[in-house]
């Protein structure tokens, strides 16, 4: 079942902060696919692990996501206060990947009785991959879809831009603290 209108923006808070309209469209959509190609519902959003690695964890996915791209975000205006036109920074880029960075989990993961692992998808394939096919399935731009790909381990090899930079250390600093 779809969300209903305004859900996704509810839950978060940041999508407003995405200038572009078409591109804040193209992100709640995503968000909106997601659920849907994962079978949660709306009321299970929160309730889910932002990740699997840390047993029992109790911080959810839509937190994680609202901490990493408040994290993003204050990286990237201090970097711009600091150096100025130094660094370029696309700040809707940077948003929008940050709030669908780990979207694919929402196919990654499932729900296994009172809790949550691995989807038969997610062992096949992990969220950078499945969160940028279905960002590139709603046309976000290239860019984008490079945050994503590139925000975890699996984009070590490639060449980040400097928003995929930021949202894979603001992902790893709202991710390695919360380990034990």
């Amino acid at each position: 079942m779809r969300p209903k209108p305004g859900t996704i923006e509810r839950l978060l808070p940041e999508i407003d902060l995405i200038k572009q309209n078409a591109l804040r469209k193209r992100v709640i959509a995503v968000w909106q696919e997601a659920i849907q190609v994962g079978g949660w519902r709306v009321g299970d959003l929160e309730q889910i692990p932002f990740t699997l690695l840390i047993p029992k964890c109790r911080i959810g996915l839509i937190l994680h996501t609202r901490a990493v791209t408040r994290t993003a975000i204050n990286i990237a205006q201090t970097l711009l206060d600091h150096y100025g036109r130094a660094i370029a920074i696309d700040m809707d880029i940077l948003t929008a990947g940050a709030i669908l960075h780990d979207v694919g989990k929402l196919v990654e993961y499932a729900k296994q009785g009172k809790t949550v692992g691995k989807s038969k998808k997610g062992s096949l394939l992990r969220h950078p991959f499945s969160g940028q096919a279905l960002a590139l399935k709603h046309e976000l731009p290239y860019e984008v879809l490079h945050t994503i790909a590139y925000h975890s381990k699996e984009g070590d090899l490639g060449k980040r831009s400097v928003e995929a930079i930021i949202i894979h250390h603001a992902d790893f600093v709202n991710f390695e603290p919360l380990k034990e």
